[in-house]
């Protein structure tokens, strides 16, 4: 019982004090720059999704390019095709980015409480994997919801045939039909794919320190619109190219049309029928898409989050 004790008590402290770090600033950054830069590149993520699951299955469109995709959909659907599933891209990016600068922010000033040196690029790394999970946990039903909308094909099946309605129509019925583990599929290829976030954070802040370090500025100075985007943009692009084959997996687990029994078996398959190329189907349109969502993301996240600290500063004074 003691040691359950001190456990308890030795938590109880550490949630404490990384609460004590937690700033609302942050959150509010985030969820401003994930919202807006999907809404403005949603198309691209769907066409990415497209791309992903395109295992030669009869009942899916056929499509040439990225170019194609989109006016093949267009012609079929007009803008609300374009925008399948936009309803939770916008409520998970919103809340994974809000959520993810959140907690990272505050595992990050944690870590930095009483030290007089920076973090480690470890240190960085880990931070951030830590602040993925966790918003990952919180999440991963709403990119399920999305992944579902998205593979809804209008030539196979009319408007008003469509198994899905809309978000909450897709979450009750997942919950009703597969249960709990429905709603966590592609969960554990989610969880290594923190290591992409992991990855991208750790690029951007040791960027941004370097770069601060190379024009003889404070480490923690602000950065001009365009340096932010120079800087965001070659984390993201860094971040991608290493981890990108998880995001197929992910979907492929994802797909309603489609039963596989667990990520083995997904890169089994992918690999006997499309090989290496399988794992990488999507990049084109995810790196057309991430690379500009993610520099205005981060443009939004840093100048709201420096406006709101200042203002916070200017109330205590």
């Amino acid at each position: 019982m003691t040691g359950q004790g001190q456990s308890a008590s030795g938590l109880s402290a550490w949630s404490s004090t990384i609460f004590r770090h937690v700033r609302y600033e942050n959150l509010v950054a985030g969820v401003s720059g994930g919202v807006l830069s999907n809404l403005a590149l949603h198309p691209l993520d769907l066409v990415k999704i497209r791309f992903a699951v395109s295992d030669g299955l009869e009942l899916r469109p056929k499509y040439k390019g990225i170019l194609h995709c989109l006016t093949t959909i267009w012609k079929l659907d007009g803008l609300r095709g374009l925008y399948q599933g936009v309803t939770p891209n916008v409520w998970g990016a919103g809340l994974s980015w809000g959520l993810y600068f959140f907690f990272y922010n505050a595992i990050k000033s944690y870590k930095t409480e009483g030290r007089a040196e920076r973090l480690e690029a470890t240190e960085y790394l880990i931070s951030a994997a830590e602040a993925g999970a966790m918003t990952l946990c919180i999440t991963n039903p709403l990119w399920v919801t999305k992944t579902r909308l998205m593979l809804q094909y209008d030539s196979v099946v009319n408007a008003s045939q469509r198994q899905y309605k809309g978000m909450f129509d897709t979450l009750v019925k997942i919950y009703k039909y597969e249960g709990v583990r429905g709603l966590y599929k592609g969960f554990i290829p989610g969880l290594f794919g923190t290591s992409h976030g992991a990855l991208q954070f750790m690029a951007y802040e040791l960027l941004k320190l370097k770069y601060n370090q190379h024009i003889n500025r404070l480490p923690e100075a602000q950065l001009s619109t365009v340096e932010y985007i120079s800087v965001a943009a070659l984390s993201k692009i860094f971040a991608v190219a290493a981890t990108y084959p998880y995001q197929v997996i992910r979907a492929r687990l994802q797909d309603q049309h489609m039963f596989y029994n667990g990520v083995l078996d997904v890169m089994t398959k992918t690999w006997r029928k499309e090989g290496i190329s399988g794992f990488y189907k999507g990049i084109a349109p995810n790196l057309i898409r991430v690379t500009p969502a993610c520099c205005i993301t981060f443009v939004v996240y840093e100048n709201v989050s420096h406006f709101l600290l200042g203002l916070r500063k200017d109330d205590i004074n």
